[in-house]
């Protein structure tokens, strides 16, 4: 399916190379099937460990879910830290939080290796309170990432009112997040990949998959291949191979204003979002500009260019108009997009419970980046069958697993 329309911006920040597809090799050690985020830097974890690696990508490069990302990167889940110590216990919720933790600095390393570091730019978040009921929620959530080493603080009504242009009865602050271009990142880093010899097919669909055993068939209008095992990379597409029991896609709406070099009352340039679900969430960009997004709908299908899209995006500028009053923007790129999110709020990682050559890697979920990131160093380690303790927390027997 679509999972995008309306007029996407990262697209419009870089010219991408022009792509031939490589001749097929006789024999891959790993198919990938998915060229965004997951695919890509399950590509990298794979070949660090030396194995031969094919993507197959139906459309182009990035041109899914990672054209319409809004690059904000946060240790700090959905489900926040007490909600999910209560869903699956605080050693587990704690580990997978310091996985989060560690994976955005893992995206760090990566993007310094990178043209124009994917403008990557470490920046701080901040959570208000929507109402005055969520204070105790906030404060709550704290005061258990503080217990564990992760760095954050509470600001009361007082603070929120002199560090922020809106009022807000409270927020957390954390530090140790970032923000970052999705679009040029995959895009660098394929290139990267394939001068190390990855090998890219732009439009090639898998239109049959056929499991021998001991190898794996793709058959494809531009020729067969053959490999050890596949990765499933597809984000909210439907699966080609296995069914998930426990995911939900919906859809979201979001602006990217013009550019507002004269604009400075944000604080520390922080990633703002709120406690309200749905919630809306703001960043800036390196170029000045303001992305905000939010007003889900429990509709998977993205709407339609046009009428909806434009109601939905004058809605998110009177909203932005409100948290910084004063000014006056206007958003010359407005999208809807498909997202997907597990009913326990955790990504689909691992490998399939009957057919041991079929893994994936699915970061259903607000931090889908920050998922493929952690995802792709699992799916490196039970491919390798390496020893990962981690891998149960994300489990695809679990039950809002996949079958």
């Amino acid at each position: 399916m679509e999972l995008h329309n309306g007029l996407l911006f990262w697209p419009t920040t870089l010219v991408k190379k022009q792509h031939t597809n490589p001749e097929i090799k006789p024999y891959y050690d790993t198919i990938i099937i998915g060229a965004g985020i997951s695919g890509i830097l399950t590509a990298k974890a794979l070949m660090d460990e030396g194995l031969t690696v094919a993507i197959l990508e139906r459309n182009e490069l990035g041109s899914g879910s990672t054209s319409a990302n809004t690059g904000l990167l946060q240790y700090s889940n959905d489900i926040q830290l007490h909600e999910l110590c209560d869903l699956i216990g605080e050693d587990d919720a704690v580990r997978f939080y310091k996985l989060c933790y560690k994976a955005v600095d893992q995206l760090e390393e990566i993007a310094l290796s990178l043209q124009d570091q994917a403008h990557f730019i470490r920046r701080p978040s901040i959570c208000y309170a929507s109402e005055k009921s969520d204070v105790k929620k906030l404060e709550k959530e704290c005061e258990i990432l503080v217990k564990h080493g992760f760095p954050a603080e509470f600001w009361n009504e007082l603070i929120v009112e002199k560090r922020l242009p809106f009022e807000a009865p409270g927020a957390l602050y954390t530090s140790s997040d970032a923000e970052i271009n999705p679009y040029k990142f995959v895009v660098a880093l394929a290139e990267q990949l394939i001068s190390r010899g990855l090998d890219l097919f732009e439009n090639t669909y898998a239109n049959i998959i056929e499991d021998e055993g001991t190898h794996i068939i793709l058959r494809t209008m531009n020729g067969d291949f053959k490999a050890s095992r596949i990765v499933y990379t597809t984000g909210y597409e439907r699966l080609p191979y296995g069914k998930m029991k426990g995911a939900d896609i919906k859809r979201s709406y979001a602006i990217v204003t013009e550019q507002k070099p004269g604009y400075d009352g944000w604080y520390e340039n922080a990633l703002i979002w709120e406690t309200a679900r749905p919630y809306l969430y703001m960043r800036k960009t390196v170029d000045q500009r303001i992305i905000i997004g939010g007003l889900d709908e429990k509709k998977a299908k993205p709407a339609e260019n046009g009428p909806k899209i434009n109601i939905m995006a004058d809605m998110l500028l009177d909203r932005l108009h409100k948290l910084l009053p004063g000014e006056t923007f206007h958003a010359p790129y407005k999208y809807c997009a498909s997202f997907g999110e597990s009913l326990d709020q955790l990504p689909f990682i691992g490998q399939h419970p009957k057919q041991p050559n079929h893994f994936y890697l699915l970061g259903f979920g607000g931090n889908g980046t920050v998922y493929s990131m952690l995802g792709s160093q699992i799916i490196a380690d039970l491919i390798m069958d390496r020893p990962n303790d981690d891998a149960r927390i994300v489990s695809l027997n679990r039950k809002y697993g996949l079958k």
